[in-house]
């Protein structure tokens, strides 16, 4: 077939243009299978209803094509260059190049310049949401998150934290679950994470957290103190992802989604202790064997490439927040938005409290005195050893014995009780008189 025959000739009329438009693939393969079992354009076009020229054309053809409709010059296209060079200037503002484009002889409308512009924003839109994946050489970074999941622990069911730590290299992650995600339960998470991988990488990068970012001054980030003492004291550096830019923290969103949906889907806990030990066991036996969709290796095996800084001899971050408190009547501490029992000889006294990651401890003059684990807003934990001597609620007693000194009670005054010998003794006396 010729070259020439491959293009669609126009229909001299309207109503060939519209019948045009009404022919779809399927007839115009009927066409063809007709013309292959002998059948003319004349009868073809009887039966079918179609022009017998179209279908002549059609046959030419021997298959479908769309109609390939001629550019109509636009009164916008003149200004085509200068809007490609101004546009990214200007943001691709359409009333700002509308404005600009009338100063330079444009006489259209603001709705072309808007159609003009749709596949620039399109373009621009798609390089803003394109993102390069970005590989980490060993021991260089861990990426840090929470996630929140609704998860049934006894008989109610829970807002859990996810803490995500997920190392760069080898994508292995450690997860635990906690009550909120203030300062000291990220602290704690971190320094839990270190000891599970036995080092530390030396950047840690994070999603804007309010605990940790308190703002930025010139580009640079102003890192809450403690937090910036944390890092020092383990040697890391802390990196912020650029606002709005969370994308760029891809590994460890990853990982908080591969929790919720493959260790916590579905399962319910006895304490928040039963789910702890899960999810330990569960990043040990399920999470570092699975063959990663990326790096096509198990993250167990990949890990011994990793070259975490050792933490050697270190000890545990000392993170201690003092607070004074009075002690109630009941005997009990309010702090955290809860309440602690101490034992009921510290009623009204004064006492300090300090704040782990995961405990209270309650001090009076240099002693301790009581040591809790953080309850949740709102509850009350009591040791029973703390009431000792205390009378219970509900406890029945007799009743009261009745006033004994009372001098205007002595006309109706109790029964004095005598020994039975003295009555006796006068029965007999009254006798021998009587003799």
């Amino acid at each position: 077939m010729e070259e020439g025959q491959e293009r669609v000739v126009s229909l001299p009329t309207e109503a060939g243009l519209a019948e045009e438009r009404m022919l779809g693939a399927e007839l115009v393969r009927e066409m063809v299978a007709r013309q292959a079992r002998g059948e003319g354009a004349k009868r073809i076009a009887r039966e079918l209803g179609v022009d017998r020229k179209t279908v002549k054309r059609w046959l030419r053809l021997a298959r479908w094509q769309p109609r390939r409709g001629r550019a109509r010059p636009r009164a916008i296209d003149q200004f085509a260059d200068f809007l490609e060079r101004r546009g990214p200037e200007v943001g691709w503002n359409g009333v700002v190049l509308h404005r600009e484009l009338v100063s330079l002889g444009f006489t259209g409308s603001y709705q072309q310049v808007q159609r003009f512009l749709h596949p620039y924003r399109a373009k621009q839109k798609w390089a803003e949401l394109a993102t390069v994946r970005f590989e980490t050489a060993p021991g260089e970074q861990a990426q840090v998150d929470y996630g929140q999941l609704q998860v049934w622990i006894g008989e109610q069911r829970e807002t859990v934290h996810l803490f995500v730590f997920t190392l760069g290299y080898s994508r292995r992650l450690f997860t635990r679950g906690y009550h909120n995600e203030r300062l000291a339960t990220l602290l704690d998470g971190h320094e839990r994470a270190f000891r599970h991988f036995g080092g530390v990488t030396l950047t840690c990068l994070y999603d804007n957290p309010r605990t940790l970012v308190l703002g930025r001054s010139e580009s640079k980030v102003l890192w809450h103190p403690l937090f910036e003492d944390f890092a020092r004291y383990y040697g890391f550096t802390p990196r912020a992802c650029q606002p709005y830019r969370a994308r760029t923290k891809g590994k460890v969103e990853s990982g908080v989604k591969y929790v919720k949906r493959n260790a916590l889907a579905g399962r319910r806990f006895a304490s928040w202790e039963e789910l702890n030990s899960w999810l330990e066991r569960w990043s040990a036996e399920v999470a570092d064997l699975r063959i990663h969709g990326t790096t096509h290796e198990r993250p167990s095996e990949r890990f011994a490439g990793e070259q975490l800084t050792p933490l050697g001899a270190r000890p545990p971050y000392r993170y201690e927040r003092v607070r004074l408190r009075r002690v109630a009547k009941t005997p009990l501490v309010a702090v955290g938005a809860a309440r602690y029992s101490v034992p009921v000889e510290y009623v009204g006294l004064i006492v300090s409290v300090h704040e782990s990651p995961g405990h209270y401890e309650i001090f009076h003059q240099d002693q301790l005195v009581a040591r809790h684990p953080k309850a949740t807003r709102h509850s009350v934990r009591m040791e029973q050893a703390h009431y000792a001597g205390l009378l219970r609620v509900g406890q029945r007693h007799g009743p009261p014995a009745p006033p004994r000194c009372d001098p205007n009670f002595g006309p109706l005054g109790e029964v004095m009780v005598r020994d039975l010998a003295l009555y006796e003794a006068a029965s007999q006396n009254e006798g021998g008189g009587a003799q």
